[in-house]
């Protein structure tokens, strides 16, 4: 039997089918909060972009042994996983041995076909790819990337958007404001366009959040998280047994990959409100500008900061290393989106309010801080008044 999920976020469509219904159902789990998710009636699609996965080894070794066959291949890292890609005709297929899944991709009419071994590494592989349909269509229709976590005041939509470093605090940020009364919109990055005179709209870009255990206890979650795990619960899939470990253990100390990259805990979209109580927004305006810095050796405050925003703060074909648009879906627009919107959304987020914030491992004192600042802008007044 083949299931069906519809995706929409904007003006922007795709459809997931698959001859397995977990693949559609998780599609469905993974982009429900924040995209406008819904089952739908296969023998209806038609028109939409579409993303075929099936668990097919057959179709998995045919196309395995045309990549294979003598053409000219490049050797590509796509959501770290190695992946041989080729052309047939104007076709670009592909194969990634260590997920079990090859792929093929006609972009001139926006249809993916994935077929599988596996049916879990095959639904984690048909939402990259459907995620990706969505930018690309998007990108076409004027939007960018920004490199930056955002949360939504659910009374009027205004939207601040926290913009850093590696280690700046974008994630703790947005947090600490959507754990006192705003809503969360994204973690680490942000699709935006410009509308009306001077606006910017923003929406969502669904993902797993990547939350370091200090951040998990400091937040007062962890508790949640092990009583989760020990009821027969999980995490997103692609979270290290050693933080699973941890978690069960109730040790907070940073777990380090290769001395340089954190393993942290892989959150669902939808256990933010399930679990944390932490609400979801699936849009909003962007309303000012947040620059935190963590210092453990000062009080949280409100500082001098001159930070404004650069080139690292856009997501771009340079910086995209994790999803480079390798089956055409962008249809060659860069993947943070065209030099003219970037440019023009730059613009527009400078006349926005500006502020740089200092916080530190006291909890209730940076959140403090946060909402004063985050207040002062949404009011437009000054910070205490």
């Amino acid at each position: 039997m083949i299931t069906a999920t519809r995706l929409e976020a904007a003006q922007a469509a795709v459809t997931v089918l698959s001859n397995r219904p977990e693949v559609t159902d998780w599609a469905l789990r993974y982009f429900g909060p924040w995209w406008n998710a819904t089952p739908v009636e296969a023998a209806g699609v038609f028109a939409d972009a579409l993303v075929i996965a099936d668990v097919d080894p057959d179709d998995y070794e045919a196309v395995t042994r045309l990549v294979g066959d003598g053409r000219a291949t490049d050797t590509v890292e796509y959501a770290k996983h190695q992946l041989l890609v080729a052309r047939d005709g104007d076709d670009i297929i592909a194969t990634s041995p260590s997920e079990g899944i090859a792929y093929r991709s006609t972009p001139s009419s926006g249809r993916m076909v994935l077929s599988g071994t596996d049916v879990e590494p095959l639904a984690l592989a048909a939402a990259r790819i459907a995620r990706e349909a969505i930018r690309g269509q998007l990108l076409s229709d004027g939007w960018a990337v920004l490199h930056s976590s955002a949360v939504v005041r659910p009374d009027d939509g205004a939207t601040l958007l926290t913009f850093g470093d590696k280690g700046a605090g974008k994630t703790t940020t947005a947090l600490l404001l959507a754990s006192h009364g705003w809503q969360l919109l994204a973690n680490d990055r942000v699709l935006v366009r410009p509308t009306g005179e001077r606006d910017v709209e923003v929406v969502p870009w669904p993902s797993a959040a990547a939350l370091g255990l200090g951040l998990l206890h400091s937040l007062g979650w962890d508790d949640k998280a092990r009583e989760h795990l020990r009821s027969g619960g999980s995490f997103h899939p692609t979270q290290h047994g050693s933080v699973t470990g941890a978690l069960l253990a109730g040790d907070h100390t940073p777990l380090w990959e290769n001395n340089r990259r954190e393993r942290k805990v892989q959150v669902f979209p939808d256990q933010f409100p399930d679990l944390f109580d932490v609400q979801l927004a699936t849009g909003g305006r962007a309303a000012g500008l947040l620059f935190p810095q963590i210092d453990t050796q000062a009080a949280p405050d409100i500082t001098d900061g001159t930070r404004t925003l650069g080139e690292a703060d856009f997501m771009s074909g340079k910086t995209e290393d994790r999803y480079p648009d390798v089956f055409g879906q962008a249809q060659g627009v860069d993947g943070g989106g065209r030099e003219s919107a970037r440019a023009e959304i730059a613009s527009r987020l400078a006349e926005l309010p500006h502020r740089a914030v200092r916080l530190n491992h006291n909890t209730p004192a940076s959140a403090a801080v946060l909402a004063k600042v985050a207040d002062a802008i949404v009011t437009g007044s000054a910070p205490g008044e």
